[in-house]
């Protein structure tokens, strides 16, 4: 007898994609997923490339990214210890998107801020 996958659906809201959804959609993670876009990179560099990040919310965020299956983390036995992370193939299937979602916020935050600015002077 085969199994068949249950229908998910975000709008649902007892579906667990929305746990996905909430984690894909967080600011820090698409930018994590950006940087690593470019290959492993160690701690200390994203904390450096992600500018304004805590060392707690990186951690936080990579811990999450890494129990979701969207990244790796590599330690290397050298003292101080190395710990390097790159995206999985899964976490691959996310660089393009949360890109594009990185490249239009600094696209189009001129016209974001106009609106802003229309809207709060009313």
């Amino acid at each position: 007898m085969s199994q068949t996958m249950p229908d998910f659906s975000v709008l649902a809201s007892t579906c667990p994609s929305r746990t996905s959804l909430a984690r894909i959609a967080n600011k820090w993670t698409a930018m994590v997923v950006s940087v690593l876009g470019g290959g492993r990179t160690r701690f200390g560099d994203l904390k450096v490339q992600l500018d304004g990040i805590s060392g707690k919310v990186l951690t936080e965020t990579l811990r999450d990214l890494e129990r979701d299956g969207l990244i790796t983390r590599h330690v290397h036995a050298e003292v101080p210890p190395r710990v390097e992370y790159e995206l999985t193939a899964l976490g691959r299937t996310l660089y393009d998107p949360l890109f594009a979602l990185c490249r239009w916020a600094e696209e189009h935050i001129a016209e974001v801020l106009t609106h802003r600015e229309a809207y709060d002077a009313r």
